[in-house]
């Protein structure tokens, strides 16, 4: 969500929003987050101890997704205006390179792209945005790809694909939250069903959209849309859609060694995530668990899982962006078991 908190919203207002959504018959069905069995909460399942994890006031207010590219790289993004950050450990905290906040532009380099989640892929970091921040007033779901290697202060995207028709009808502030990317050889594997088509997901049926699929969460409904996008920009095809677990998300981050992708909502769900894994070919809610003991309710709309190589005593560092900076930091750090345990609900 960019500049403005999401104010608590009932699960009626959520169902005569979503039944006032007209969806072309070409895309694939989809199943609202309140036709879900509710599953119990379970404790988080990582240590109850928070930590800061930035500098005094280094971003302010506004930070939202976050992406791991390696042990020691970290990206993030800013909305209003839209800014892109690399960042390094330093000690026990993560800080901006030295180039600091990278503006980002669409391909033509224009406009202010509202920036909400990020994720590092092998086609290069891909930017989920909601809205031209010279335009607030109006939707444009576009995902944006830029290159992570790029030395600039200020960065075109290097591709773009507007995703607005193919979503339902959003407020301007209620776009793409979150995005993420698992590769195909992990969804052949276990078994991803294509929506479209109606049989096991085949990656070459979607020529040239690389080596894996984009989850884009949308923060309106809380649904899930997985796309095939065409790497030379431009064209895409859902695959498939579904619930990610509440009414609303902010961030999504797939985790490769449990094969599970997690689905984080912000203080309307206090804090609390979901799991999600591939049962009879579409993911599911597998478990929700509440936020660590030590993490305050804040507008926590970024997550991230660091990289199974930086495990130390069978943990892993996880990562929040407070998009309210709250205290001063935007950043906190947690704990995951390096195996996330599956508990029963």
């Amino acid at each position: 969500m960019s500049l403005f908190r999401r104010t608590a919203s009932s699960a009626a207002v959520v169902a005569l929003l979503l039944s006032s959504v007209t969806i072309a018959p070409a895309r694939a069905a989809e199943i609202v987050p309140s036709q879900q069995k509710p599953l119990t909460t379970s404790s988080w399942p990582g240590g109850g101890a928070v930590t800061v994890a930035d500098g005094t006031d280094v971003f302010g207010d506004n930070l939202s997704g976050l992406s791991f590219e390696s042990p020691g790289v970290l990206w993030a993004v800013k909305n209003g205006p839209g800014t892109l950050y690399r960042l390094v450990r330093d000690g026990a905290l993560w800080r901006p390179d030295a180039i600091g906040g990278r503006a980002v532009n669409y391909r033509d380099g224009s406009g202010d792209p509202d920036a909400e989640g990020v994720v590092r892929t092998p086609d290069g970091l891909l930017v989920a945005t909601e809205r031209d921040g010279d335009d607030s007033g109006t939707s444009l779901a576009k995902i944006l790809r830029f290159d992570p290697l790029s030395t600039a202060k200020s960065v075109n995207a290097t591709a773009e694909w507007d995703l607005t028709d193919d979503l339902p009808a959003v407020d301007d502030n209620s776009g793409p939250e979150a995005i993420s990317w698992i590769p195909d050889s992990f969804l052949t594997a276990r078994g991803f069903r294509d929506q479209r088509t109606s049989t096991a997901y085949t990656p070459g049926s979607y020529p040239n959209h690389g080596t894996g699929l984009y989850f884009v969460g949308l923060e309106d409904n809380g649904m899930v849309y997985a796309y095939a996008l065409n790497q030379s920009g431009g064209t895409f095809t859902r695959v498939a859609s579904f619930a990610g677990g509440f009414a609303t998300i902010m961030d999504l981050e797939f985790e490769p060694e449990t094969g599970l992708l997690w689905s984080i909502c912000d203080d309307t769900c206090h804090g609390r995530s979901a799991t999600l894994s591939i049962t009879s070919g579409k993911f599911t809610v597998s478990h929700t668990y509440a936020r660590p003991a030590q993490l305050p309710d804040y507008n926590n709309e970024g997550f991230a899982i660091a990289p199974q190589s930086t495990c130390t005593a069978g943990r892993k560092q996880v990562l929040w962006a407070d998009d309210g900076n709250d205290g001063g930091h935007a950043l906190r750090a947690g704990t995951l078991p390096c195996n996330t345990p599956a508990l029963p609900n």
